[in-house]
């Protein structure tokens, strides 16, 4: 598993900064005039893949946000993969917010699932299953399942994830980055006690989305 301190840049950004600041660099030296787009594109570029370090909230049991975005679903659905009913609670996220995807509980990975697919608008209900998405069953401390999906979005088309069966997780624990708007869908037991409701704003790791 990969794993880094907090650099405020992730570093999946780093080569498209470098371009977007080369390009704006060289096109001030010939016309600066001609500049400015561009550099509204590596100002665009940086505060997409920036990556801020977070307060890790200490309550026994709690799931805490993995991405940051605005809450678009909390329903009783069905887990695919882990065939279970199931609470869903999705956070969409838009260009501007941070793109890093954090672990919501402290646990153990147990299967790793990716699955092709479309790039739909990421805030529609088919997005869950029918857009590429990746996705982790976790083991909590005390036994409970969680389930985190990274879906993409309709202009994402890339998910990262950095984790395989085995490795252990603490909550808020850096885990995977998904390019250019898109969802993570968190399917927790159907006795977990939801603490966010639909069009709330969440931040990763410091908004707690449901207690187990």
């Amino acid at each position: 598993m990969n794993s880094y301190p907090h650099p405020i840049i992730a570093r999946e950004g780093w080569p498209f900064l470098a371009i977007a600041l080369i390009l704006a660099i060289g096109a001030t030296v010939w016309c600066a005039a001609w500049s400015i787009p561009l550099w509204i594109i590596a100002l665009f570029v940086l505060q997409f893949f920036r990556d801020p370090a977070r307060e890790i909230p200490q309550q026994k049991d709690a799931v805490l946000s993995p991405a940051d975005g605005r809450i678009v679903k909390v329903e009783r659905t069905r887990d695919e993969y882990l065939q279970r009913d199931a609470i869903k609670v999705s956070v969409f996220m838009n260009v501007f917010n941070v793109h890093s995807n954090r672990s919501p509980v402290d646990g153990t990975v147990q299967q790793v699932w990716y699955n092709p697919g479309k790039f739909i608008n990421a805030d529609l209900d088919k997005a869950s299953t029918e857009n590429e998405r990746n996705a982790i069953w976790l083991k909590t401390t005390n036994g409970q399942d969680v389930t985190s999906v990274q879906v993409a979005g309709l202009i994402a088309r890339r998910i990262l994830c950095y984790v395989k069966a085995g490795d252990v997780l603490a909550r808020g624990q850096r885990y995977g980055f998904i390019r250019f708007g898109s969802r993570v869908d968190v399917y927790l037991p159907l006795t977990a006690t939801v603490k966010v409701a639909i069009g709330d704003k969440v931040s990763a790791t410091t908004t707690i989305l449901a207690q187990l």
